[in-house]
């Protein structure tokens, strides 16, 4: 069987679905903000979703310009931030924020839960695919 190197346009594919997953995070909080600027009280979690929605895009926007081990790096955050922004806001509660508490089904809630999970995930294999190795990968045809 032929070894040969995974071609950079292989990589398009999962790009494109991180990216899609990145910009799926930033449409949902800013549906939960009630759109833009919308507001989200108290002040703190409003800060946290304009900063979140604004690296959701720069991520997007570094995947599918190449710039891959930055983006994937990122887009850890903005999967992991608002999965755990979610369990705390419904779990124990926030410091002043608990509208949201014992609130696990909202359906906004669990989409987001869907695809920040998703994006983890993918996230984290492939920042760490891109950390293990750069060889050459068998290709079986």
């Amino acid at each position: 069987m032929p070894v040969s190197t995974v071609s950079h346009s292989a990589a398009w594919p999962l790009r494109i679905f991180g990216a899609l997953l990145c910009l799926g995070v930033v449409v949902i909080h800013i549906l939960d903000q009630g759109g833009i600027p919308g507001s989200k009280e108290p002040g703190y979690v409003g800060v946290g979703y304009y900063v979140l929605e604004i690296v959701g895009v720069v991520t997007a926007v570094l995947m599918l310009a190449g710039f891959t081990r930055p983006a994937w790096l990122l887009a850890i955050g903005v999967a992991a931030g608002p999965f755990i922004g979610f369990v705390l806001s419904r779990g124990p509660g926030l410091p002043n924020y608990d509208d949201d508490k014992g609130n696990w089904g909202e359906p906004l809630g669990v989409l987001s839960v869907v695809v920040e999970v998703v994006l983890l995930a993918l996230s984290v294999v492939l920042f760490l695919r891109g950390a293990r190795n750069r060889a050459p990968v068998a290709v079986t045809s």
